[in-house]
């Protein structure tokens, strides 16, 4: 069971859920926009993610830019992944304890 960390207005998103849907893989799907995710949740990605908080967040977004965060630490930036859902890379695909984010889409086919 795949579970996809979704924005449905994203272009990448959306094509990372149909390539999941093509290769008939169970999934859940999360619109984290909606239902954002908590601190503890945040870190469980960034560890099957393997990567650090910048690592994990949309760094061009205007949000990013106005709350300064460019030389944040990274509970600091934790905490704006939690506050402010649309800094968080997207989409993010999990399958057990192993996750990858979806830019590009292909990046998903792994998991599988």
């Amino acid at each position: 069971m795949l579970t996809i960390y979704h924005n449905p207005r994203c272009s990448k998103s959306r094509q990372t859920l149909s390539l999941i849907e093509e290769n008939n893989q169970d999934v859940t799907v999360i619109e984290y926009l909606k239902a954002p995710l908590s601190k503890e949740e945040i870190n469980c990605l960034l560890k099957a993610l393997s990567v650090t908080p910048i690592e994990m967040m949309r760094t061009k977004e205007t949000e990013f830019k106005e709350q300064n965060l460019k030389n944040a630490d990274d509970e600091t930036l934790i905490n704006a992944m939690v506050n402010t859902p649309k800094l968080m890379e997207r989409p993010i695909v999990v399958k057990n304890d192993k996750a990858i984010i979806g830019r590009p889409p292909e990046n998903v086919l792994s998991l599988f």
